[in-house]
């Protein structure tokens, strides 16, 4: 947030992106785009993962959420769902009144970076301890039932006569 001048009266795209989502990735070359159509705007882009406590102290719920900001105040959120360069480039110049520069066009450098155009693949180490929490968790129940204890050797059980 230090890159946002909270005196300043400057206006800043901010992307919250997560590197495995695929819809952050489809949005990369569209977002590495609009500094040349906005040459005097600022754009960043946060790992939502990496900096929760920013998603969370500007309500993103979801990615890719995509907010203008003048100075360090939120102004406006991007709400459409077809993310292109186009409506990125309408948004923008209806919020803040800056004129496009003419080169509004997708090229080959922005699907390289700096965001990546393609999700990148790790694993997912909270889903993993969760299922195996809910596994052990399981387990544990299914041994301290009493119905199930007849079937483990060397349990005592009553007898109905």
């Amino acid at each position: 947030m230090e890159l946002l001048n909270a005196n300043g009266s400057e206006c800043s795209l901010v992307l919250f992106y997560t590197p495995w989502c695929q819809f952050s990735a489809s949005l990369a070359p569209h977002f590495n785009a609009l500094p040349r159509v906005f040459p005097s705007m600022h754009f960043l882009a946060l790992d939502a993962s990496q900096h929760s406590s920013l998603s969370t102290r500007f309500g993103t719920v979801a990615v890719p959420n995509i907010l203008l900001f003048q100075g360090a105040k939120p102004m406006a959120r991007f709400n459409q769902t077809e993310r292109t360069l186009e409506t990125l480039t309408s948004f923008i110049a209806n919020q803040t009144g800056f004129e496009a520069s003419p080169d509004q066009a997708v090229e080959e450098d922005d699907r390289v970076g700096p965001l990546p155009a393609a999700p990148v693949r790790s694993i997912d180490w909270l889903f993993v301890f969760s299922v195996l929490f809910i596994s052990g968790f399981t387990l544990y129940a299914i041994l301290c039932t009493d119905s199930i204890r007849w079937l483990i050797p060397g349990q005592d059980h009553e007898h109905q006569e």
